[in-house]
């Protein structure tokens, strides 16, 4: 079996017990990515915790020498119907251009924490890295 090696979160953010993110082989597990900024705080808005998924998401890829290009599956949960439109415009901005990766968007009914808006996790292919 290949070795696995983990990513750890941010210093500061206070998480759960997991990796942000694992690679085994050619693969990258990004686990679920809240909108937390740099204090570990989740901003009201839902385009600002938007920004900072991405910001997250970004340095996890950077970290394992990927990028947005790599990413071949995308999960996103909303805890409200209403930020889907937004979402797309968002993510269409941070995730593109065209193609994009695989998605699937779900509304849910809670996260974790009653503030969190959104959580985006994803896969990336590091074949060629």
């Amino acid at each position: 079996m290949a070795p696995i090696t983990h990513f750890a979160a941010p210093a500061g953010l206070t998480v759960p017990p997991l990796s942000f993110a694992t690679r085994v082989g050619d693969l990258l597990f990004v686990s679920g990515i809240p909108g937390f900024d740099e204090a570990g705080g989740l901003p009201d808005s839902f385009e600002a915790q938007f920004g900072f998924v991405v910001k997250n998401i970004k340095r996890v890829l950077d970290e394992a020498g990927a990028t947005f290009r790599d990413l071949v599956k995308v999960n996103v949960l909303l805890t409200r119907a209403a930020d889907v439109a937004v979402m797309n415009e968002l993510y269409a901005s941070a995730f593109g251009p065209q193609p994009y990766p695989a998605r699937t968007t779900c509304v849910v009914q809670a996260l974790p924490n009653r503030k969190m808006l959104i959580e985006i996790e994803c896969v990336a292919s590091l074949a060629k890295r």
